[in-house]
């Protein structure tokens, strides 16, 4: 049995290997690491809104460096059922890290902000004048 891959946004070279096995059964691995996010450009500043349900605002963590925005995300979960005696029944633990960075130049960085509501995290970033950062040149006393 063949499966059709066509619409898959992946292209893994195992592909091949795993083809005779239902896909989904290995896409639960890959589709959970990714983070959808979308970058407007509103004139004056950059608007990042990246989709991360089920982590804490504790648990992510954004760095904007070389003209780059960092946004990393790590959530943990342990759950376990007991029976009335307080034996074990099922015992599971999850764990996900994702990550994404975004080329977003002539940030000014002491007033980026960025704001964690029901999984959306939104991110402002206003610009600076590209003119300001050019300016290399140095004096010499």
């Amino acid at each position: 049995m063949r499966y059709d891959l066509s619409n898959d946004d992946f292209n893994d070279p195992q592909d091949d290997f795993f083809f005779g096995f239902p896909r989904n059964m290995f896409d639960m691995t890959r589709r959970g690491s990714n983070m959808r996010a979308d970058v407007v450009d509103r004139g004056k500043t950059f608007e990042v809104s990246a989709e991360l349900p089920g982590f804490k605002k504790d648990g992510i963590k954004l760095q904007y460096r070389d003209n780059t925005l960092t946004i990393q995300a790590e959530h943990e979960n342990s759950r376990e059922d007991k029976d009335d005696a307080g034996r074990v029944l099922r015992h599971e633990r999850s764990y996900s890290n994702v990550n994404r960075s975004f080329y977003l130049p002539n940030v000014d960085r002491d007033n980026i902000e960025a704001h964690y509501d029901g999984g959306v995290l939104t991110i402002k970033l206003p610009k600076t004048d590209a003119n300001e950062n050019e300016n290399n040149q140095i004096e010499i006393n």
